[in-house]
């Protein structure tokens, strides 16, 4: 039998708290193993066959496991786990579960913005260099489950969240942060523990790089406490050690890399995206490979997608959108205002930056979710020279935008808040959308 399915001694009870992409997969492998699994969530569900299910609000009652995986959205300091962990009990993740064992490198991406789209690009990148590669964390494959894909010649890149990050225990060898601002401060104790959360992706690091956003003063303030060599990145200033932009062309150390037309992607975000990637992956690659990816790349799915034109009007898919400062990237992204579809489950980050975004380049909104309210509000105190309806559907938001498009106009759902409030998960919300706008017919409705 394969080394990696010895994760544990097989005498030991392993539980896991909360469900999901994270933790599911590896309880079905260990129990698959023949280890004896619990599954405690406190969403109430049914039962999953096989297991001793324990859902509902007592879900972190008597706590007998050896061995505790936390699901990423489960804080450890609930007093429950805490005090398993002062008993004795091992609680761990999948992150640092596989970290523990890796045989080769890792690149690991963070931040508030961007995170996503600059992972993927790392990934592409080295993969169309022949470096053999695995995509993992918050996107991608469960790294766990798939251990023994892993050798020491694979250069793994992973997406962390602050979530993931609060519990790490182990440090990549190329950390990248791609910006920091106020985001998951409903689930955070405040704006300080998002960005101590952040900062671990750098504090165990002993050798490798860490890449920073020159031009984002949190992520700057960190910089004379990393212990290993920083690179920075910029889209405003030229850099002698480092990864620029200007309106023609991406730099490392002054030598053209791509020029900016070469990008598929539009928007200045996706620059400092290609900034990021490049200055992680160039040590695997070539100029060649990079300009290949980047005049083929499309995007990633949800992050600014295009779905389709209808009667002169195209519509974009950018539900990743959770915070004000990804829908300002998005929006910007475009040479003209658009009509967008905005407001979701409220993470009590503060929304009063989409007033003057929405001003600028916004010539409609259409508010749904719980912050629709609250987005009106804003509006309102502006005041906002734009139309803003309310909506209290999908198909409802994007039949008034069809009806109010016109040829040449740009519709994009990029909510700036979290889904929870109407759909499971942001991919949810984007297939809504998707299915919405593709159901289109001339008269405006959706089927």
């Amino acid at each position: 039998m394969p080394e990696y399915t010895h994760l544990f001694p097989k005498n030991k009870k392993i539980g896991f708290v909360g469900l999901g992409i994270s933790n599911l997969p590896v309880a079905l492998m260990l129990k698959e193993r023949g280890y004896y699994v619990t599954l405690r969530d406190k969403r109430v569900t049914e039962p999953v066959e096989g297991f001793n299910c324990i859902f509902g609000e007592n879900y972190l009652k008597n706590i007998y496991e050896d061995i505790l995986f936390l699901a990423p959205a489960v804080r450890h300091d609930i007093a429950e786990i805490a005090e398993a962990q002062k008993r004795g009990v091992y609680v761990t993740t999948e992150i640092n579960e596989f970290f523990k064992r890796k045989k080769g490198k890792v690149i690991a991406v963070t931040g508030s913005d961007g995170k996503t789209t600059t992972t993927t690009l790392i990934y592409e990148i080295l993969k169309k260099s022949g470096v053999k590669t695995l995509l993992g964390g918050n996107i991608g494959l469960n790294l766990l489950v798939n251990l023994e894909q892993e050798d020491k010649n694979t250069v793994t890149v992973c997406e962390l969240s602050s979530f993931q990050l609060m519990k790490a225990h182990y440090a990549p060898d190329i950390a990248v942060i791609t910006n920091i601002a106020p985001n998951h401060l409903d689930w955070h104790t405040g704006m300080d523990e998002y960005i101590n959360a952040k900062k671990n992706i750098y504090r165990l690091m002993k050798n490798g790089l860490c890449v920073l956003n020159a031009d984002d003063a949190v992520s700057m303030n960190f910089i004379n406490e990393i212990p290993v060599e920083t690179i920075t990145v910029s889209g405003t200033k030229v850099l002698n050690n480092g990864v620029y932009f200007d309106n023609e062309a991406i730099y490392y150390d002054k030598a053209k890399i791509i020029n900016c037309s070469d990008i598929l992607l539009p928007g200045r975000h996706n620059r400092y995206n290609y900034c990021q990637a490049i200055a992680a992956a160039y040590g695997y690659t070539t100029k060649y490979i990079i300009e290949k990816v980047a005049k083929t790349f499309p995007g990633v799915k949800y992050r600014g997608q295009f779905i389709r034109e209808v009667d002169g009007v195209k519509y974009f898919n950018s539900s990743i959108d959770s915070s004000p400062t990804r829908t300002a990237a998005a929006l910007r992204a475009f040479n003209q205002r658009v009509i967008v579809i905005a407001g979701g489950y409220d993470k009590k980050i503060p929304l009063d930056p989409l007033g003057p975004l929405f001003e600028e380049k916004a010539k409609q909104v259409i508010l749904m979710g719980n912050t629709g309210t609250k987005i009106k509000e804003i509006l309102e105190k502006l005041p906002y020279s734009g139309i803003v309806t309310a909506a209290a559907s999908m198909e409802e938001a994007v039949t008034t935008a069809y009806k109010a498009a016109k040829p040449g106009d740009i519709v994009i759902l990029s909510p700036a808040a979290a889904s929870y409030d109407m759909y499971k998960n942001f991919e949810e919300r984007g297939d809504r959308f998707a299915d919405c706008v593709g159901g289109l017919k001339e008269d405006g409705k959706s089927i």
